[in-house]
């Protein structure tokens, strides 16, 4: 007997096989007799062998050498027992065992928009958040360990576990993603905040090929949470994208040159991309003319399903033969053979396919706006719809460093913003927009709010009160000049707020009803729909009067990441503002426009924040000075949290009632996707 000890549980693996008997298929609804493990809805082999007395028998699916021939660059298929690692990890599906075969399939708006969804089923990272929200189980590492002080996390790997093409994946994976990927400037420009620990670089340390270290250099305790809940894996094929880094191969601008490249970089650009998004276009979109040279047309994945075509209209994708997971009966997930994603950037297209069945699972870009449609078609088209809430709140931002200068100095006056936030009556917008399901509220970062976080912080300058807004409109010199019944500039100039907007992030009746608010009180606006590229590049360019998105990320989440607290104050699929601050500080001042001193206080105040424990007294003080901060200076205008629908076909079989309807958590990513199959 041995122990071997998992993030903490210990529990005993049987030395020698275990009985003849064969494993009885273990599900969520009925556990056979078999013990719970250490994990939600999971074992690792042994555990699961050694609580059930059996033996389990693999088995793999019957396309998988047909999945495999589509895959480029991949070789003749191996048996499973060589492609399977030596530690699976044994998912019990929800309700039954699944039937493989079928295509799933999703709409998303664009490339590299409204994908999360698509994603989020086929995503895996170190580790997850289970189905409770709670819970941090195993997922790509079968266990975890933290020091004392929180300043060293280890991560054990399963052994023999396979890229999507058979190449081993171990811990050197995981330092090349770190040092070669996120740290090299020639790949990603500036380092991204969650792959630093209070603006410092971690080490990593390949322990042996299964055990890697993260060591840090101040306590982190959200590093764990980050890779439970973030799309950016925390690993790449050192193997395939190594030949082209030069810091690992140097032949890296030959072996780049020998397929039509100048630099060893430009090929990791051409697979990777310049960001750390899992869903940046592959060759087959981004280099089609070359694709064929290349030694694949997508790069390995350790994901459920690999893309193997993709235009400008939408991606297809295969099961990988090399998945890490089997059910209770020793089948190799996933069950489902094929994904296909449309993209729709209408968004009223999108609704009609809805309607009509077209798609098996969505829950991005969906609002509550479109919740009766879909309701009246769910009998008719067999498809189901849960009305679950959010977490994320629909926020407006001011730009505070607009290039307008005259708009710039009334946005960046905290009174103009108090007044906006008064005029808008959302109680109203509940009603009209939100069925009356919503919760009326100030823009807080932590979401759900933690018990730092008092009433007075929730309401500040939520209430409604459009005498107090017209007060203060006038204090500040914003008076109809002319006469034609709206305000105007101090400089004489028309005050016109441009409100464009993407439904991929904030619901149109909101964004209407908001603008009738300001318009009420004589600000004129001016609503426009636009596409969530259009939306985003205007946003980053610095070109929009208004930004505006759902906002607002679990204490969970903040932990690992501090990006709602530093200037722009989000990442660029979001809600970001001031983007002039952000420039000035990561140009350490020689460029953009210097922040006010509250901006550096709340950065050294989350930094602090993500080095206490989580519910102590020190962290629940800094949480409360923190938000105090947001909504005294009220950047950011929160509006009604309300709720969204999840839609599936009823086809879709395993496929559980979401907690909420959000990306703070990767949307479908506690669900377990692996585990999803399909009836016809």
């Amino acid at each position: 007997m041995k122990a071997i000890l998992y993030s903490g549980v210990a529990f005993v693996a049987l030395a020698s096989a275990a009985s003849a008997a064969t494993c009885p298929a273990v599900t969520v609804g009925d556990a056979m007799g078999v013990g719970a493990g250490a994990f939600p809805q999971q074992y690792e082999l042994a555990e699961f062998q050694s609580l059930g007395g059996c033996t389990v028998d693999f088995s793999s699916n019957p396309a998988a050498d047909a999945n495999n021939g589509k895959i480029q660059g991949n070789g003749a298929l191996p048996p499973l027992a060589d492609r399977l690692p030596s530690e699976p990890l044994v998912v019990a599906p929800y309700d039954q065992i699944g039937a493989y075969g079928g295509t799933l399939d999703i709409l998303s708006n664009a490339t590299e928009a409204g994908t999360s969804d698509m994603m989020s089923v086929r995503h895996v990272n170190l580790v997850r958040y289970s189905d409770d929200l709670q819970t941090i189980v195993p997922n790509v590492a079968k266990g975890w360990e933290w020091n004392a002080d929180f300043t060293q996390l280890t991560f054990f790997l399963r052994e023999g576990h396979k890229w999507s093409d058979g190449a081993p994946f171990g811990a050197r994976d995981i330092k090349f993603w770190y040092d070669n990927l996120q740290l090299d400037e020639n790949v990603i420009a500036s380092a991204k905040d969650y792959v630093l620990v209070g603006g410092e670089r971690m080490e990593v340390v390949v322990v042996d090929e299964n055990t890697v270290q993260f060591n840090l250099p101040s306590p982190k305790p959200g590093l764990l949470s980050h890779f439970a809940n973030h799309y950016a894996q925390g690993f790449q094929p050192m193997h395939f994208l190594g030949q082209f880094h030069p810091d690992v191969d140097a032949n890296a601008d030959a072996n780049a040159q020998a397929i039509g490249f100048e630099t060893g970089y430009d090929v990791i650009k051409a697979y990777y991309g310049s960001s750390d998004w899992m869903d940046t276009p592959t060759p087959m979109l981004a280099n089609p003319d070359k694709v064929a040279g290349m030694p694949a047309a997508a790069h390995p994945t350790l994901e459920s399903h690999i893309v193997i075509a993709e235009t400008t209209e939408g991606r297809h994708f295969v099961a990988n033969p090399y998945f890490f997971m089997v059910d209770t009966a020793g089948n190799q997930l996933p069950y489902i053979n094929e994904h296909d994603e449309i993209f729709v950037s209408e968004t009223e297209v999108r609704l009609l396919k809805l309607m009509n069945a077209e798609a098996d699972y969505k829950t991005q870009s969906l609002s509550l706006d479109d919740a009766p449609l879909l309701l009246e078609n769910q009998e008719a088209g067999n498809f189901t719809v849960d009305i679950k809430p959010q977490i994320r709140t629909g926020t407006f931002a001011f730009n505070v460093t607009s290039e307008d200068l005259a708009k710039r100095e009334i946005f960046s006056n905290l009174k103009f913003r108090q007044a906006m936030s008064v005029a808008i009556n959302r109680a109203e917008i509940n009603e009209v927009a939100f069925f009356g399901l919503g919760t009326p509220i100030q823009y807080i970062p932590f979401s759900p709010l933690p018990s730092f976080v008092t009433e007075d912080m929730a309401q500040h300058y939520a209430q409604y009160d459009p005498a107090m807004a017209n007060a203060l409109l006038d204090e500040i010199g914003l008076v109809d000049a002319d006469g034609d019944g709206s305000r105007d500039l101090p400089n004489g100039d028309p005050l016109v707020l441009n409100l464009q907007f993407a439904t991929q992030g904030i619901s149109a009746k909101l964004v209407e009803l908001v603008g009738q608010a300001w318009m009420d009180v004589g600000v004129n606006t001016v609503v426009k729909e636009v596409t969530s590229d259009e939306y985003r590049s205007a946003q980053s360019a610095n070109q929009l009067d208004v930004t505006m998105w759902g906002k607002g990320q679990p204490l969970a989440v903040i932990l690992g990441n501090s990006e709602l607290f530093t200037p722009p104050f989000e990442s660029y699929f979001f809600l970001r503002t001031a983007m002039l601050w952000a420039e000035y500080i990561d140009t350490n001042g020689t460029a953009g426009v210097e922040p006010p001193a509250w901006v550096a206080t709340m950065r050294e105040d989350i930094a602090k924040f993500q080095s206490a424990i989580a519910g102590s007294d020190e962290s629940n003080a800094l949480g409360a000075k923190l938000v105090q901060a947001t909504v005294d200076n009220l950047l950011f205008i929160g509006t009604v949290k309300a709720a969204a629908p999840v839609y599936h076909s009823n086809k879709l079989k395993n496929f559980p009632e979401f907690q909420t309807a959000s990306y703070s958590y990767y949307w479908s990513y506690p669900y377990r996707g692996p585990q999803w199959s399909l009836e016809e």
